[in-house]
Formats: C-alpha cells, structure tokens, sequence
C-alpha cells in the first residue's frame, strides 16, 4: 500500500493537485473545454488526493475498498481553453464514518481565475459486497484529520448551493 504524506493531514490549507493540460481532443465546437472533461480533471484531482491518504488503485487491491461518488454538482464560471494551465485544489467539507464530502475548484495553473468548481459526496465501499462500508479504522484517522484541519479553512462561495431558476415577483 502507498504511505501516506503525514504533513498533508496538518496543513489548513486546501489541498493542490498536480498542474494537468487541456488535451485536444477534449475541445467542443465552441473552441473551448467540453462539459464532460471537467470531471475529468476533477477527477484526476481526486486521485492525487486518494494516494495521498492511501486510498487509491492500491488500497483497492490490498484491502478491496474503495470509494465511488455518489453525488455532484459541476458549476462552470470562466472558459478554459486549450493551452490553458489547470490546477485542482480540494477542500474537506466534511467526513463521517463512511463519507466524504468535498468542494474543488479547478483554476488557469498561473493567473489564477476560477473556472468551475464541483462539490461531491463520495462513499467509502466495501468491494466485495459492493455495498457502502466504515473506512478502515487507519484511514479513518487520515480522513478526520484532513477534515479537521480544512475545518479552519474559509468556506468558498457555492457551497451547499442548489440549481435553480430565479423567482419572480
């Protein structure tokens, strides 16, 4: 199994994934990134973090846990476009004995701006069951003191935030 990165577990600050590239293929006919490709870029954010914690291809193999996500809610705020640098940082919302809730915002890799963020739930599974399952007592330490030091961490905005057309009155 991956050793997880202790100091991670300390830091209150959100956690930063590997500077990923827009890849040609995922460009649509308005010149800019597909839709679906920004869950893959969340989703290759989320892996870095899995490792991390030690809950990733090899705990799967070693343990026959994983997670899935049972929720998402994508946001799209700025174009992105190929060429353009892009950076995931994830935020520990909160956790529980068998979830994990959390809030990613993928941003251009050197100037900064917020282009989509995703809020997700994600369920630790027992594989063998394919059934909702506690983490392992280990990793549920890893994940509580992740969650613990985001808990310091000003909230961005959208959290908790729904879909829905304005009222008029």
């Amino acid at each position: 199994m991956i050793e997880p990165t202790d100091d991670l577990l300390l830091q209150s600050v959100p956690f930063r994934a590997h500077v990923m590239q827009i890849e040609p293929q995922w460009i649509d006919y308005n010149g800019h990134l597909n839709m679906a490709y920004y869950n893959v870029l969340f989703d290759r954010a989320i892996d870095d973090l899995w490792l991390k914690i030690g809950i990733g291809p090899e705990y799967m193999k070693a343990r026959n846990n994983s997670t899935f996500t049972a929720e998402c809610h994508v946001r799209y705020v700025r174009e992105i476009h190929l060429g353009d640098p892009a950076q995931v940082s994830i935020l520990i919302v909160a956790a529980d004995d068998k979830r994990i809730h959390t809030f990613k915002e993928l941003r251009h890799a050197t100037e900064g701006w917020l282009s989509a963020t995703s809020e997700n739930m994600t369920l630790h599974m027992d594989m063998t069951a394919r059934k909702v399952a506690p983490f392992p007592p280990d990793i549920s330490a890893r994940v509580q003191a992740l969650a613990n030091a985001h808990r310091s961490v000003d909230r961005p905005e959208g959290i908790g935030r729904s879909i829905g057309m304005p009222s008029k009155k």
